[in-house]
């Protein structure tokens, strides 16, 4: 399965426009992909976070409170950052679809047809998977 994801000046586009990025599947363990790169993008990239967990909903990682859903996030959600197995993200795109988030972003080696058909179904073509944010952004021109 292969899926067509925008071009690399308009990846750019939207990194260079976020200013908030809801992090599904974000662990409270500092060993973890997604904890390490959350830190990254809120230290060195100064991007608000808004990490998502059920299992950790009401705590705090990195400083800010983990939502249960992205449902529950107050405000504008510019990229959602996927760190769950690609069989779970239809069930994200449908979280999403329920938000005005504006990018879906499913992390390396995460993909999935049935999720992206849903969001192109819906109008919601800002998708991205199966790359790295992290990648992306040391790779982007300042």
């Amino acid at each position: 399965m292969t899926i067509e994801n925008p071009s690399q000046e308009q990846i750019y586009t939207y990194l260079k426009q976020a200013k908030r990025i809801a992090i599904v599947g974000l662990s409270a363990k500092e060993d973890r992909t997604s904890y390490q790169i959350a830190k990254l993008l809120q230290q060195h990239y100064g991007y608000e976070i808004i990490p998502v967990n059920p299992m950790l909903a009401g705590q705090e990682i990195l400083g800010e409170k983990v939502y249960e859903k992205l449902q529950d996030i107050p405000g504008q959600i510019d990229i959602v950052d996927i760190f769950r197995r690609s069989e779970f993200l239809p069930e994200v795109a449908h979280d999403f679809l329920e938000t005005d988030a504006k990018v879906f972003w499913a992390q390396l080696g995460l993909e999935n047809e049935k999720a992206a058909d849903m969001l192109k179904n819906a109008g919601r073509n800002a998708i991205i998977m199966n790359r790295c944010i992290k990648i992306e952004l040391a790779e982007m021109p300042r």
